[in-house]
């Protein structure tokens, strides 16, 4: 997806509060079009939340048709039509006015924009961008009057601190549009990915790859009353580094040699089978038996493994990643029967920050 040359064609705007603390919903009247010299600016805000993050692809869904998703209707109708975009922009924000009635939800600001120039795969697509801010910002403005300087204070959208957006491409329509979302409560947030937006993520080799191996560190780990608690951590994660390491030199994943080369235990293929079962009926993510391997998940996945221990002396002791493959290369365990205390002995050529 290249971003570059996209423009925002036109915006909706509406403040949405939460319903159940009697907050009003207010839109807008007209659609707001964005003036030439403020387009790189505007372009930039609105997208920069959907770069360069390795985003996870999802499609809008519905249980009995995709002619009953509210926001599918309402991008197609968008994307046939520009003339729709402030009916329809309108509705997306009653719609979000309708899940906000939980107490936790924040009322906010919210933008509806239509995007043109999106590059995908060679084809120039449009987009629709929702952005929800949440909270915002007092800034101090510096302005000139009668020949002289004064100083005031207003209260704005902090760019760097949107709260919630997706951004709804104008691809693969027939099957639920391809939708990226990011919620900085939390990516897997009920109220926006599965109220609000009712979308479920595209069984991609990126999603795979990543669900595949969360499974198996958690199907090979050991139980809390198995580990001793003087155990580093890296000792801890060894099976589940030993899972991983079937993705190494391999493009494609194999359930079956998955299972006869990693998953080596009963045990650990009966916990794999019940977690995967778990994701299927919970997520809504089928798992294939066969997919190609994504390579930065994996890594990924092995960057999520503990390397850190605190040591009650006061002492820590964290290890690179391609230390924790090899710690006994470059530390020696022990105990100091005079001292009656253990130790760890480290092993170094120089100081770095010497």
């Amino acid at each position: 997806m290249i971003l570059e040359e996209a423009r925002v064609a036109g915006l909706v705007l509406a403040k949405v509060g939460n319903p159940s603390r009697e907050e009003p919903l207010q839109t807008s009247k007209q659609v707001l079009k964005v003036d030439e010299e403020d387009q790189a600016m505007l372009s930039s805000i609105f997208l920069r939340p959907f770069k360069g993050l390795g985003m996870q692809g999802h499609r809008f869904h519905h249980h009995a048709s995709l002619e009953k998703h509210e926001l599918n209707e309402c991008s197609a109708a968008v994307f046939d039509d520009d003339a729709a975009l402030l009916d329809r922009g309108c509705e997306i924000a009653k719609r979000l006015y309708s899940k906000s009635s939980h107490p936790n939800i924040k009322s906010g600001d919210l933008c509806i924009s239509l995007i043109e120039g999106i590059e995908v795969e060679g084809e120039k697509k449009r987009a629709i961008c929702i952005l929800k801010s949440e909270s915002v910002t007092p800034f101090l403005s510096i302005s000139s009057k009668d020949g002289d300087l004064q100083l005031s204070t207003e209260q704005g959208i902090n760019p760097e601190k949107i709260d919630k957006g997706c951004l709804i491409l104008d691809h693969f329509a027939g099957k639920g549009y391809y939708v990226l979302t990011f919620d900085r409560a939390g990516s897997e947030s009920r109220f926006w990915v599965r109220d609000f937006l009712s979308v479920v993520p595209i069984s991609d080799p990126t999603l795979m790859t990543k669900k595949v191996a969360e499974m198996a560190m958690a199907a090979v780990a050991a139980d809390a009353s198995e580990v001793d608690d003087d155990s580093p951590p890296w000792e801890v994660n060894s099976p589940a580094k030993a899972a991983l390491s079937y993705f190494d030199g391999k493009k494609k994943f194999s359930l079956q040699e998955f299972e006869e080369q990693a998953l080596r235990t009963p045990q650990a293929k009966a916990k794999f089978a019940a977690e995967r079962k778990r994701v299927e009926e919970e997520e809504g993510v089928r798992v294939a038996d066969a997919f190609d391997i994504s390579k930065r998940d994996v890594a990924k996945a092995r960057k999520g493994m503990k390397s850190l221990m605190k040591l009650d002396t006061g002492v820590e002791i964290k290890l690179k990643p391609k230390v924790v493959d090899k710690p006994d290369a470059v530390l020696e365990k022990g105990y100091d029967s005079e001292k009656g205390m253990k130790f760890i002995k480290v092993f170094y050529n120089k100081d770095l920050l010497g």
